[in-house]
């Protein structure tokens, strides 16, 4: 069970406790479980209200053991569940309390991810505008820009595909850099140029008459939609010359 630290010290509480620790020294014993963490991340975090370092009297941040505890607990869900940072935040402040929740409902695992699963919803691949909205933690008038922009469009149910949780967090998260979504039309362009070719090589096995060979298409489509995600980042990474886990 997660403990409150000790004093219950917050924001603006000088740090005197030589045990304290460094936003980098936080870092990089976070990077061993979560090597895409970054100090932005962890500031983020702390605006959020996941976590509440102590403060030196110059102002530099501290965090406790605890306070490390708690960002771990904050990522994996995260990463393990993919829980929006409310459900999140509400389940261990319920924890800190001493009361026995159990986690928040989660989906199935689809390639490797945790996909929410919303009992409104008619299937588990789909979510109404307000479960997204909630998801991403996203505003109406965010959306209705990156709608405007093609980054994320509704099924002609009227519902989103639940990959459009990933798509609105990652906008959300890039424009906290400064990357507004008119920048990522770009992106969607060259997204949508890839998908007509992975298209054009299983089109012909998605109209043969034999069941099994649609199947096929299927798990083809999967294959090759891994393939070329796996060579967009590589082309990225070769592009800024930079090297990431």
């Amino acid at each position: 069970m997660l403990q409150t630290p000790s004093g219950g010290a917050g924001h603006g509480t000088a740090a005197t406790d030589s045990g304290l620790m460094s936003i980098g020294t936080v870092l990089n014993v976070l990077r061993d479980e979560f090597p895409e963490v970054t100090i932005s991340k962890i500031r983020f975090l702390e605006s959020e209200g996941l976590v509440e370092p102590q403060r030196t009297p110059s102002g530099y941040r501290k965090f406790s053991a605890d306070d490390v505890e708690r960002l771990g607990h904050v990522l994996r869900m995260q990463r393990d569940h993919y829980l929006p940072l409310r459900v999140i935040r509400e389940h261990l402040d319920a924890m800190e309390r001493g009361e026995a929740v159990p986690l928040p409902t989660v989906g199935r695992q689809r390639d490797g991810e945790a996909v929410p699963e919303f009992s409104d919803a008619p299937t588990a691949a789909r979510i109404g505008r307000s479960e997204l909205l909630a998801a991403a933690e996203i505003g109406e008038r965010e959306l209705e820009e990156w709608e405007s922009y093609g980054l994320i469009a509704p099924l002609p149910d009227g519902g989103y595909d639940v990959e459009a949780v990933t798509v609105a967090s990652l906008v959300a998260e890039l424009g906290r850099f400064g990357i507004e979504p008119r920048h990522l039309r770009v992106m969607k362009a060259a997204a949508d140029r890839e998908a007509g070719l992975v298209d054009q090589v299983v089109a012909p096995l998605r109209r043969h008459r034999n069941p099994q060979t649609r199947a096929h298409a299927e798990a083809r489509t999967k294959e090759l939609a891994g393939l070329t995600v796996k060579l967009h980042a590589a082309l990225v990474k070769t592009a800024l010359g930079v090297r990431l886990p």
